[in-house]
């Protein structure tokens, strides 16, 4: 599985990366049908305390998914990210499945 982190407007130090990495690896553990995942990280020029962003586009064959969080700190945004997204990846292996 690919995965590429880009940082909107700023560059994020080598602990976020591997921090995202890490997480979004856990994902093929879910479903390992996983093929690409794309990480965008951007800062909101709101007024409030929770104006870091995180997008997450994940393709699996024949279909993509995509997450965004918002929160006060990108490892927050990140891990909420992942976690909804291995609710939609579990959804879709049960669609898979089918009812039998």
């Amino acid at each position: 599985m690919r995965v590429n982190i880009n940082a909107v407007h700023f560059k994020a130090d080598k602990k976020l990366v591997a921090f995202i990495n890490e997480k979004v690896v856990k994902l093929t553990q879910v479903f390992d049908g996983v093929i690409d995942t794309e990480v965008s990280l951007k800062v909101d020029n709101s007024d409030t305390r929770e104006n870091k962003i995180a997008e997450i586009r994940v393709a699996i064959p024949g279909n993509s998914l995509f997450v965004k969080k918002q929160s006060a700190t990108f490892e927050e945004s990140a891990d909420d990210a992942v976690e909804a997204l291995k609710r939609q990846l579990k959804r879709y292996k049960e669609k898979l499945k089918g009812p039998y």
